[in-house]
């Protein structure tokens, strides 16, 4: 009987323990391993999740990639904004939650006095709803290829980037008129590429700089 009670307690203690452990795993408090990506950068948990950090300054960027990418595809922007005095945070997760914890990220270890959103494609979708909803956050976005409602935006400075030769073009220069504020600007490129693509053809470098002369105006 001893022995059997003995064992119940055990089965009952290794229960509790087991539970307690997934009751941590379900809390979303860590970040899991580091991913094994190569990056100039440095891989840094940002709440449950990773992303890549570049560069030192008061001025901070949120990078938030297309659906076909990753954190690393903002390698080479990354590095070259962290060259010009910008940190610049490349999130693997591009969730309205994973942007707003970035804000706060930038805010409370770098100690920026400003922060913009970049939002490719897919990644424009949760960059206009932060844009949205946290209006004393951000000082401006950046959207790569990137359509949605802008009506309830704030004054803050935009810049809408397409390729000519996209479907939505057409829109994206819209959105430029109708989005609220005065430092607005529709930017449209010759050639066809989509979003983050368009840093890998002859276009690449003037979007480049277009994005660094407004950090450089508007933080």
């Amino acid at each position: 009987m001893n022995r059997h009670r003995k064992f119940l307690k055990t089965v009952v203690l290794l229960l509790a323990a087991a539970a307690a452990v997934a009751g941590c795993g379900a809390s979303g408090g860590s970040a899991g391993e580091e991913p094994e990506s190569d990056t100039s950068g440095s891989w840094v948990s940002v709440g449950d999740t990773w992303a890549i950090v570049w560069g030192e300054g008061d001025r901070g960027v949120i990078l938030a990639h297309g659906a076909a990418y990753d954190a690393t595809s903002w390698e080479a922007q990354g590095r070259t904004l962290g060259e010009n005095g910008v940190v610049a945070l490349a999130v693997e997760d591009i969730s309205l939650g994973s942007l707003r914890l970035a804000i706060d990220y930038l805010e409370e270890e770098y100690d920026v006095e400003s922060v913009a959103l970049v939002g490719a494609s897919a990644g424009a979708g949760p960059v206009l709803q932060v844009a949205e909803e946290d209006l004393e956050e951000i000082s401006q976005i950046i959207l790569l290829s990137g359509i949605g409602e802008v009506s309830g935006l704030g004054e803050y400075p935009k810049l809408f980037v397409a390729s000519e030769g996209e479907e939505g073009s057409e829109r994206v220069r819209q959105m430029a008129e109708e989005a609220p504020g005065d430092r607005n600007e529709a930017l449209i490129l010759p050639g066809s590429a989509h979003a983050q693509a368009i840093f890998r053809t002859e276009e690449g470098d003037r979007l480049m700089q277009a994005i660094l002369e407004r950090l450089e105006e508007y933080g």
